[in-house]
């Protein structure tokens, strides 16, 4: 497992009996995670100082519990192991999300680092990140020196983004921030001729069209990762697919890139997947997904 252990502003404190217990700067929250179905003591009375809480619903869904003044919104930040300084805005959302997925700060890291290598030959550096949500990855590598498109289906999460972007002072690195649904996008750029050296692509596992359309990760990630092998370079630096997919392994993830995408990269492709996860201070590793990269050795 690679864990994101780069945070300073970032920490799980404790997890057990299907929740965990957060600091979001400073910020106390209490979120359900469906891995930890463990029930364990509780290993810190910081539990019952949390801001809030995010219950579940039976009937889906469910709602925040404020036990104390919460701001709407807060920064936090972090810093890249190249030595690039992200920003992020976090709110408390309807959905139990904050804005951010901080175990993916271990994809940051090594999506900046070959960015910075394929610039430091002399060349550029095209990404397309589709569901592209908040813009952590798309901020790593703008950070990092890459061209940029972002692609996401929801408007609000495009503006939050873009407002990531001002507060990590890369307003004016070149993205294109794009609200459309992917597979579209990601056709009609194929029709276009428009090529990127490196694809990031977190979908999610469940959710519905523009039309309606329902997108079950299992049955839909094969055909648009085969798409989307359309639009690589003749030169691509990496390729990678995110999983929340609760049963997903990893070796699924990366079966999939070796199938639909890793004969872009030539004879000389490199597929690799494992878990991701955080550093729980009570504890152990808290699993948060799978990821797989495709690039060349």
């Amino acid at each position: 497992m690679r864990t994101a252990t780069g945070w300073k502003s970032y920490r799980v404190i404790d997890c057990t009996d299907g929740e965990k217990l957060e600091s979001w700067g400073g910020h106390l929250l209490i979120r359900p995670d469906p891995q930890v179905i463990w029930k364990s003591e509780r290993n810190t009375p910081l539990w019952d100082k949390a801001e809030a809480h995010y219950h579940r619903s039976e009937k889906g869904g469910g709602k925040w519990e404020i036990r104390k003044k919460l701001p709407e919104r807060w920064d936090i930040d972090y810093e890249l192991g190249t030595g690039e300084r992200l920003c992020f805005n976090i709110r408390p959302t309807g959905f139990k999300h904050t804005g951010l997925f901080p175990e993916q700060a271990v994809n940051w890291e090594r999506m900046a680092e070959l960015i910075k290598e394929r610039r430091a030959q002399g060349k550029t550096v095209n990404v397309l990140n589709l569901f592209a949500y908040t813009g952590g990855a798309t901020l790593a590598c703008a950070a990092a020196g890459a061209s940029v498109t972002h692609v996401d289906a929801s408007k609000g999460m495009v503006a939050w983004a873009r407002e990531n972007a001002a507060l990590s002072g890369l307003s004016d690195r070149p993205v294109r921030w794009i609200v459309d649904d992917c597979e579209k996008f990601v056709a009609r750029e194929i029709r276009r001729g428009r090529k990127y050296d490196a694809v990031i692509m977190d979908p999610p596992s469940y959710g519905r069209g523009p039309s309606g359309e329902v997108w079950t990760l299992e049955n839909c990630i094969h055909d648009l990762v085969s798409l989307t092998a359309g639009v690589l370079s003749e030169d691509p630096l990496f390729f990678l697919l995110n999983s929340y997919t609760t049963g997903l392994s990893p070796s699924v993830t990366a079966y999939i890139l070796s199938l639909a995408a890793a004969d872009r990269f030539g004879s000389g492709a490199d597929v690799t997947a494992d878990e991701i996860g955080l550093p729980v201070e009570h504890g152990f590793v808290l699993p948060c997904g799978a990821s797989a990269w495709v690039s060349r050795r």
